[in-house]
């Protein structure tokens, strides 16, 4: 990871604890009024659904990080910008959540998704949940450049999102704090209208969301 790079993602930490903090006030102030007693346990699917999604919104970040130091192209970087931008947002948004709930962050003792009736052991190749990147995929976008770093990236991306998406259906049925539920059903829309701008920017590029050959930079 670059210096540049490396900044930006400390940018980006400030930025979700920011969001965490202003989250955790307007539930305080708007909010969530409720006796402790009817908050979210840390089994139910309201926690479930932050803690994973954070996790998985984290990698996000991370990936469009990546990428913004591999091309010059505009639309690619803007859109980089974007995801890493809103994700972050987000991710603080869902930490805040858990603070007021007075709930981890995370919990070793549940495995993720196990909410939504999966709660399948992480694969071994280090992708934590459907959708996202394994080590090594995530190693192999770092090295690319230009052309090649873009369609990786919009590759990883969507698939990525798919993931996200299919958990945030799971929180719109499952959920009962009905601004988390609220908040999943915008996340649905959001990615699948970035999921068709992907389709369109890889075809541009002469690939598609599965392939896996690429053009030359």
């Amino acid at each position: 990871m670059t210096r540049g790079t490396r900044l930006t993602a400390v940018a980006a930490v400030v930025l979700a604890l920011l969001c965490a903090a202003a989250a955790t006030t307007a539930f305080t102030m708007g909010g969530d009024s409720r006796p402790a007693a009817a908050r979210p346990t840390a089994g139910s699917p309201d926690a479930g659904f932050a803690r994973d999604m954070s996790v998985h919104h984290q990698q996000a970040v991370e990936m469009s990080f990546v990428v913004r130091d591999r091309t010059k192209n505009t639309e690619v970087r803007r859109l980089a910008y974007d995801i890493a931008n809103t994700q972050a947002n987000q991710r603080g948004m869902m930490m805040g959540w858990l603070n007021l709930w007075s709930l981890p962050v995370s919990d070793a003792s549940r495995l993720p998704m196990q909410w939504m009736g999966m709660g399948e052991e992480p694969s071994a190749d280090g992708a934590l949940m459907p959708g996202m990147a394994t080590r090594a995929q995530m190693a192999d976008l770092a090295k690319l450049s230009g052309k090649q770093a873009e369609i990786r990236y919009l590759q990883l991306m969507t698939a990525h999102h798919k993931g996200g998406i299919h958990m945030a259906e799971g929180c719109v049925q499952l959920c009962k704090v009905p601004a988390e539920r609220k908040f999943a059903q915008g996340m649905v829309a959001s990615q699948q209208s970035e999921v068709q701008l992907m389709s369109s920017m890889l075809k541009q590029r002469g690939a598609s969301a599965t392939s896996e050959s690429h053009t030359g930079s």
